[in-house]
């Protein structure tokens, strides 16, 4: 009969050793399922504001879903922005694009603003899903979203939102008429037009008779100071310079 085999002691590892690469098998540096750019990258955390700086919301929606420019969703959206409004939060202008929505708001601060999105985005999800006959998923990532410090800031911003369909319309290589405004945005409650709205369609016409689903605004900035730099025109594309 053979010698017997002495018998290997094991030693307990301790956190440091554990997560040395030994060559043998093991954690080592690279190893385990890969990042997929989303998912497992921590997200900074939103800074604080004060109530007197509006911001700029961005949502989009996930992949694979019907265009939100039509008229069922836009109803169903403007319903929840009309009720999504409280002492705290208030959505005073909206766009909706194909695959997401444009808002600018205002809110006492970041939990205010983080709890209002996150309450509208489940009840516009909920509706819309309804609508479509599917569940699951909606909205596609965690909200975007931009303080606006300055006059210009808020000036650029509503140009922006308000005429965001010129925007894509001028990346597809098109031009819109000059008196085209969106009747999928909130322009139709806007009081800042440079000159009044053209009612050319009768859908345009029904746009404006419906009651107005967006908050008046209550800070300096929405009110009052982005009109030092200019009212705006339905046909400013934004980011381009104005016509004089």
């Amino acid at each position: 009969m053979g010698k017997k085999r002495a018998r290997k002691r094991h030693v307990q590892l301790t956190l440091d050793s554990a997560r040395r690469p030994t060559g043998h098998g093991g954690w080592r540096p690279g190893a385990g399922r890969r990042s997929n750019g989303s998912r497992n990258t921590p997200h900074a955390a939103r800074e604080e504001f004060p109530a007197r700086i509006p911001q700029h919301v961005t949502l989009r929606i996930v992949a694979r879903l019907p265009s939100l420019r039509c008229e069922s969703a836009v109803g169903l959206i403007r319903t929840q922005i009309a009720s999504s409004h409280t002492a705290t939060f208030r959505i005073v202008h909206f766009a909706v694009e194909h695959n997401h929505l444009h808002m600018v708001v205002e809110a006492n601060g970041k939990d205010d603003l983080s709890h209002a999105v996150r309450r509208t985005k489940i009840r516009i999800a909920r509706r819309l899903n309804r609508a479509l006959g599917r569940k699951g998923k909606f909205f596609a990532e965690r909200y975007h979203s931009r303080p606006l410090t300055t006059p210009r800031e808020v000036r650029n911003a509503l140009c922006y939102v308000l005429n965001n369909e010129r925007h894509h319309a001028e990346e597809r290589g098109e031009t819109l008429p000059d008196e085209w405004w969106d009747p999928f945005s909130s322009a139709a409650w806007f009081d800042g037009w440079a000159s009044p709205l053209a009612v050319d369609e009768p859908s345009k016409a029904a746009v404006l008779r419906i009651p107005r689903p967006t908050a008046l605004p209550q800070t300096w900035l929405l009110r009052t100071g982005w009109r030092r730099h200019g009212l705006l025109a339905v046909d400013e594309v934004p980011g381009k310079k104005r016509k004089r």
